[in-house]
């Protein structure tokens, strides 16, 4: 991680844990807004207005959080407004890398090796872990956002006649209720499976354990009613969320994460739910199995010996 502005140890998958021994994720440093004026967004400071050309994200395939960027982008047709650099899927000593994996990018924005060098280039002086997503700023030279959720809502709102209408991600009719179903899906399973897979103790294990599969078995209730998406007929952020979470699921958390209860492959709706999602346009472009199954199984806290296995059949990666 970094310190300082200086990376002084090996990267670890956890950096603090609560008083039950349980995965406490880092706070995202940067929370600067794209709007299309220039005017301050929800937090940070103004002066990042949209402009084709001007911002580059910085994304690891392997990751939901950064994903949830990748589709937001597709399905509001930026990708002629906002470049893409993707790193290597195994994570090295240092992080995050860019380099020739297939699928993975050199970085021909900055010209660097790691991305934590993306971060010290934003604050010289800056300390904690170097995650993706990034939203960089070429005419500023920094970092605007580092925080998948809000880079979600910039693709959906902050670029104005640049990017397409025909999704609207975080329609107003709904915010409430998206931020309420948003509000009990991130800790109880986007983040849970972390909590599972990174818990230090048998009570924070268990604890995330049944928050896991108990979500899992809500959503499966709510899909049950015979409703295309979370909010019926309406594709929001919200699902985008869920999504980038269960697409993983049986390739990375039920294993390897020991959430072990029951694959997405064993709840009906869930899986139908998922394979709509990957036909939208765009979507299934920004899944690549080889990448996740690469980068989580090179967690050497969870899998010392490095071996990816060759399963399991997914019915919709065929």
């Amino acid at each position: 991680m970094l310190v300082n502005g200086q990376w002084v140890a090996d990267w670890q998958p956890v950096q603090a844990t609560d008083d039950k021994g349980g995965f406490v994720r880092q706070t995202s440093s940067f929370r600067n807004w794209i709007t299309p004026d220039g005017r301050a967004g929800p937090t940070g400071e103004g002066g990042f207005a949209a402009e084709a050309g001007r911002y580059h994200l910085y994304v690891a395939l392997i990751c939901p959080w950064a994903s949830r960027t990748l589709i937001g982008r597709k399905l509001k047709k930026l990708e002629d407004v906002i470049s893409v650099s993707v790193v290597e899927p195994v994570l090295t000593d240092q992080g995050w890398r860019f380099g020739n994996f297939p699928g993975a990018d050199t970085d021909r924005v900055n010209g660097a090796t790691y991305l934590h060098e993306i971060y010290t280039r934003a604050d010289p002086a800056i300390s904690g872990r170097a995650t993706v997503p990034v939203l960089w700023d070429r005419k500023r030279g920094t970092i605007v956002n580092n925080e998948s959720a809000d880079i979600l809502r910039m693709m959906n709102d902050g670029f104005g006649d640049l990017a397409d209408p025909a999704f609207d991600l975080y329609p107003e009719e709904l915010r409430e209720e998206i931020d309420a179903l948003n509000d009990r899906v991130y800790p109880r399973l986007n983040n849970g499976v972390y909590r599972a897979g990174f818990a230090t103790t048998q009570l924070a294990y268990e604890e995330a354990f049944h928050e896991v599969s108990g979500m899992l078995d809500e959503l499966e209730g709510r899909l049950g009613d015979g409703r295309e998406f979370l909010f019926g007929e309406t594709f929001t952020e919200a699902d985008i969320r869920l999504f980038v979470t269960i697409v993983r699921f049986d390739a990375a958390y039920y294993g390897l994460f020991k959430c072990n209860l029951r694959r997405i492959a064993d709840y009906p709706f869930l899986s139908s739910y998922l394979e709509r999602i990957l036909v939208l346009p765009g979507v299934r472009e920004t899944v690549d199995l080889e990448h996740i199954k690469r980068g989580y199984y090179s967690i050497k806290a969870l899998n010392p010996a490095g071996i990816v296995p060759l399963g399991p059949h997914l019915t919709w990666a065929v």
